[in-house]
């Protein structure tokens, strides 16, 4: 048998269990002999200057952030707006306007600005400047508007619906620019576009003269609804009274519903319509019919007026 070890007998070198000493760095705790004490981590003498290094870059870039000056915002552009049925005249008007320079300065710009006009235009934009609204900044210059303007035509020209049903009436781009500029300029309200065109169409196909007052107008460079028959008898190629035909050049700058009629017009057998109030233009088929229409515009422009009416 093994002899029982007193309880009171020291095996300290041979104990089972590891003997504890307090330690040096935190009093009353105490930690394995045999175990080494946790050691915190220190940076380098390199590390310490790369972490100073850094902290003076950041620095640095905080400082020159701070005393840039703030950039300039983005220019905010100004809008030009051509309404339909402008003349060229009255479109170099209003970019010479908008660009602050002297009257006279877009029609000069015209033959140097290098439209893309047709062979049929021989230089000459009427018709072809487009009317929509046109961003206008610092670097605009009357040759980079009015180009704007041409290519803006040109794309609603050539697009497929509209250039397809112009090819089936027989037209090209530059003759439907024509129609429709006339288009714009007779018809009272948008409903009456299609039958303005119809009414063109008819003429043409009979080989009517157009006797449209609003190539007159062109001619004399007015507006006005009162034609008088010395008007009907200028010497002009404008003068539809006495020309058969479309006049040479489009009569103003004809929006997109003006071209949409000039190639799909409103189908019908008119070949006469006269305004005789806001609101009321009158299509007729026979020229007897036309002239009573007429009779009422006479009687209404009296009847304003405060005299008789013309007999």
């Amino acid at each position: 048998m093994r002899r029982r070890r007193s309880p009171h007998s020291s095996h300290s070198s041979h104990s089972s269990y590891p003997s504890y000493q307090p330690s040096p760095r935190s009093p009353g705790t105490y930690r394995p002999w045999g175990r080494p004490p946790r050691r915190r981590a220190r940076l380098t003498r390199r590390g310490r200057l790369a972490v100073i290094l850094g902290l003076v870059l950041a620095t640095g870039c905080v400082l020159v952030v701070t005393l840039l000056p703030d950039a300039e915002p983005p220019e905010q552009p100004r809008r030009l707006l051509i309404p339909e049925g402008w003349r060229a005249v009255q479109v170099y008007a209003a970019v010479d306007e908008a660009l602050g320079v002297p009257p006279g300065t877009a029609r000069s710009a015209v033959p140097s600005a290098h439209l893309a006009l047709p062979p049929e235009a021989r230089g000459n934009p009427e018709g072809y400047l487009f009317p929509a609204t046109y961003p206008v900044t610092s670097k605009s210059t009357p040759a980079s508007l009015l180009a704007y303007m041409v290519d803006t035509a040109n794309r609603n020209l050539a697009a497929a619906p509209l250039a397809a049903a112009a090819r089936a009436h027989g037209m090209t781009p530059y003759q439907t620019a024509t129609l429709a500029s006339i288009v714009e300029a007779e018809a009272e309200t948008p409903a009456d576009m299609g039958k303005v065109a119809r009414v063109v169409h008819n003429r043409l196909a009979r080989s009517m003269p157009l006797q449209m007052d609003s190539t007159l107008n062109y001619a004399l460079r007015r507006h006005t609804v009162d034609t008088t028959l010395a008007d009907t008898r200028i010497d002009s190629p404008f003068n539809t009274y006495e020309r058969r035909g479309l006049p040479p050049t489009p009569i103003g700058s004809p929006g997109l519903a003006a071209l949409r009629a000039a190639v799909a017009p409103t189908a019908g057998n008119w070949l006469f319509f006269v305004t005789v109030g806001p609101g009321d233009t009158r299509f007729s088929a026979t020229y007897e019919e036309h002239r009573r229409h007429v009779a009422d515009f006479n009687a209404r422009r009296s009847t304003a007026a405060g005299t008789p009416p013309a007999r």
